[in-house]
C-alpha cells in the first residue's frame, strides 16, 4: 500500500502538518510543578454531582500549583447535545467554585466565547485540526478507511434495534464485526478510489497491533500501579462526517492544550489501553491520569448503588431549589475527596476550604458515599459562621425565586430580618438553626403576622389554670425595657407563685414535690408568643417583636384558653 497516496486520496484538502499545529499551539510557559488540568464535559444535560467531583479536583490541583484550569466543551455528538446545556454548565460550575482560567466562557450577552490561546475550546470547531493528525496517521500506515455502501446504510437504517438486541448472538456478532474490520485493513488503492468516486462514506479506524494476552504496566495517580491488556480493537478515530470520536479528540486536544493531568471517572478505565496506544501512535507525551471512583448512595435496603442521574442530589440545579448554600456543597465535596479534610477544618475553623492542602494521596480508591445527613451537618456549620447581613442577603435572594411571599416581607424591612438572623450568631458556639435557605421561613416566620400560627397545643398534663396564671402573671410584670436578668427573674417569680420551681436540680431529684418547673412555665409563654415549642432565645425574640406584639399574642392565647 502506498500510504502517502492513500492519505491524499482521503484528505486532499488537508494541507497543514502536525508540525504546523505544534507551531500554532506553543508549549505553555508555567512555573516548575504547575499543573494544567481541564474539565471537558459533553453538553447533554444538567451538571451531575459526580461531575462536580473531577472538576473540583482539577480546580484544586491547578490553582494550588500555580497552574491553569480550562474548560473544553466536547460537543462532537450533535444528536445528544441539549440546547443551552453548555451555557448552564458554565454558570453552575462557577456557582460551586469551579472558575476557569481559560476555555469556553460566557460573554456579557450570555453567549459562549473563547478565552485563551489554545482554542477553539469547543471540539465541534476543531475539525480541521483533528484531520491534520488523522492524515498523518494514514501516511504512517497506522490508520485506514472503512467504507459503507449506500445499500449497507439502508440495511442498517431498516434494522429493528430492539429485535436485534433481543435475538442477537453477541459473540457471533462480535466475531463477524472483527472479521469485517480485518478485511477492510487490506483495502487497495483501487477500491478506495472506486468508493470515493461512488460517494460512499467512510470512517477512519486505527490499526491496532496490540496483543490482548500482553499487559501494559501503568500508574494511575488514584488507583496506583496497574496492568491492563494491550488494545487490539481497530476503534474509530473519525466518523463518516469527519468529526472525531472522544478517544481521538481528547488525545489531540490534551496534547495541543498542554494538559498535564487528566482527571476523569473510573468508567473510562476500559478505554485506557486505547488512549495509551493513541498517544504512542501520535508521538505525544502521555499525561498523568487520575481515575476517580464513582459516587455511591445507599438504596432502601442499605446496599450501595451508583448515584444515578435520576436520584435526588444528582442534579446540581436541585441544590439551588432545595436552598443549599454553594459554599456548604463545596465544603461537603472536600470531605468526600480527602479523608483528612474534617480534621483540617477543626484546626482551621475560619479559613476558606480553598486553603486546604488538597492531596491526591488522600483520595478514596473504592468510592465515596453520598449522604444528605452529612451534607446537612456541613451546611449548618457553614451557615452558622456567616454574618447576619450575609445570611439575610442570601435568604432574600433565594426567596425571591422560590418563595415570593416570604421575599416580600424580607425585602420590605431588611434590618428587621437581619435582627432576627443575628440571634445567637457569633461567638464560639453559634446557633445552628438553618441547614438550607428553605429552613428560614419555618424558623423565623412567626415574627411576621402573615406567617404566624400556633402550631401545637399545650400538653394535656398541664392544668389550664396554671397556664393562664403564668401568662397573666407575665403580662402583669412585663416591661420591654428590662434587661435579660430582670426579665427572667420576673418569670421565675410568677412560676414559683403557683408552685413551679426554678431549681432544676431539686425538680429532677423529686419531681412529685412540684407542679412543674421554670422550663415548663417558659414554654407556656413561648408557645403563646411564637406558636412553637422551640424557638430562638425568647428574650431576644421579645425585644425584636416589641411590647405591643408580645402582649397582643399573649392576650390572644389567654382568650383561646
Amino acid at each position: 500500500m502506498d500510504y502517502l497516496k492513500l492519505a491524499e486520496l482521503l484528505y486532499p484538502n488537508v494541507t497543514k502538518t502536525p508540525a504546523d499545529m505544534e507551531a500554532e499551539f506553543e508549549p505553555r510557559k508555567l512555573p516548575e510543578g504547575a499543573k494544567v488540568t481541564r474539565f471537558a464535559p459533553s453538553p447533554t444535560g444538567f451538571v451531575h454531582f459526580g461531575g462536580l467531583f473531577p472538576s473540583t479536583v482539577a480546580e484544586r490541583l491547578a490553582h494550588q500549583s500555580g497552574g491553569v484550569l480550562f474548560l473544553r466543551i466536547e460537543d462532537t455528538d450533535a444528536k445528544r447535545e441539549v440546547p443551552g446545556a453548555a451555557e448552564g454548565l458554565i454558570k453552575t460550575l462557577a456557582t460551586y467554585g469551579v472558575n476557569f482560567d481559560e476555555g469556553a466562557i460566557l460573554d456579557e450577552n450570555g453567549n459562549i466565547s473563547d478565552k485563551g490561546a489554545y482554542g477553539p475550546y469547543r471540539q465541534s470547531r476543531r475539525k480541521e485540526i483533528y484531520q491534520v493528525f488523522a492524515k498523518q496517521l494514514v501516511k504512517e500506515g497506522k490508520a485506514y478507511p472503512c467504507f459503507t455502501t449506500e445499500e449497507e446504510l439502508e440495511e442498517l437504517q431498516s434494522i429493528n434495534k430492539k429485535e436485534e438486541i433481543k435475538n442477537t448472538d453477541w459473540q457471533a456478532q462480535a466475531d463477524e464485526k472483527k472479521a469485517r474490520m480485518l478485511a477492510q485493513r487490506n483495502i487497495t488503492l483501487e477500491e478506495v478510489e472506486r468508493n470515493l468516486a461512488a460517494g460512499n462514506p467512510f470512517v477512519l479506524r486505527i490499526l491496532a497491533l496490540g496483543d490482548p494476552e500482553k499487559k501494559i504496566r501503568f500508574t494511575d495517580l488514584v488507583k496506583g500501579n496497574m496492568e491492563i491488556p494491550e488494545n487490539d480493537e481497530d476503534f474509530v478515530l473519525l466518523k463518516s462526517d469527519g468529526i472525531p470520536t472522544y478517544h481521538f479528540a481528547h488525545a489531540v486536544d490534551d496534547h495541543l492544550m498542554g494538559t498535564t493531568h487528566v482527571i476523569r471517572g473510573e468508567e473510562w478505565l476500559p478505554s485506557l489501553a486505547k488512549h495509551i496506544q493513541l498517544f504512542n501512535y501520535l508521538g505525544f507525551k502521555l499525561p498523568k491520569f487520575m481515575h476517580i471512583a464513582q459516587i455511591m448512595r445507599l438504596d432502601e435496603n442499605g446496599n450501595k448503588k451508583k448515584l444515578s442521574k435520576r436520584d435526588m442530589g444528582a442534579n446540581m440545579d436541585d441544590y439551588t431549589e432545595m436552598g443549599y448554600c454553594p459554599a456548604a456543597v463545596c465544603e461537603y465535596v472536600m470531605t468526600l475527596l480527602n479523608s483528612n479534610y474534617e480534621e483540617w477544618r477543626m484546626q482551621n475553623p475560619d479559613k476558606s476550604y480553598t486553603e486546604f492542602p488538597f492531596s491526591i494521596k488522600k483520595m478514596s480508591v473504592s468510592g465515596c458515599l453520598f449522604d444528605f445527613d452529612k451534607l446537612g451537618d456541613v451546611s449548618k456549620n457553614v451557615i452558622s459562621k456567616m454574618s447576619a447581613e450575609e445570611v439575610t442577603q442570601k435568604v432574600t435572594e433565594w426567596a425571591k425565586q422560590f418563595q415570593p411571599e416570604f421575599y416580600e416581607v424580607l425585602a420590605a424591612d431588611p434590618d428587621f430580618a437581619m435582627s432576627i438572623f443575628a440571634i445567637g450568631r457569633g461567638g464560639k458556639k453559634p446557633r445552628k438553626d438553618l441547614t438550607t435557605w428553605r429552613d428560614a421561613l419555618p424558623y423565623m416566620g412567626f415574627f411576621y403576622d402573615k406567617f404566624f400560627t400556633v402550631e401545637c397545643e399545650y400538653p394535656e398534663k398541664f392544668d389550664k389554670a396554671d397556664i393562664k396564671a403564668v401568662l397573666e402573671g407575665f403580662l402583669a410584670t412585663f416591661d420591654i425595657s428590662d434587661d435579660m436578668n430582670v426579665w427572667f427573674d420576673k418569670i421565675k417569680a410568677v412560676a414559683q407563685s403557683i408552685g413551679y420551681t426554678a431549681d432544676m436540680k431539686a425538680y429532677k431529684a423529686d419531681p412529685e414535690s412540684f407542679k412543674g418547673n421554670i422550663a415548663d412555665a417558659s414554654m407556656f409563654i413561648r408557645l403563646a408568643v411564637t406558636g412553637k415549642m422551640n424557638s430562638p432565645d425568647m428574650y431576644s425574640v421579645m425585644q425584636i417583636l416589641g411590647r405591643d406584639k408580645v402582649e397582643q399574642r399573649v392576650n390572644a392565647m389567654l382568650a383561646s384558653l
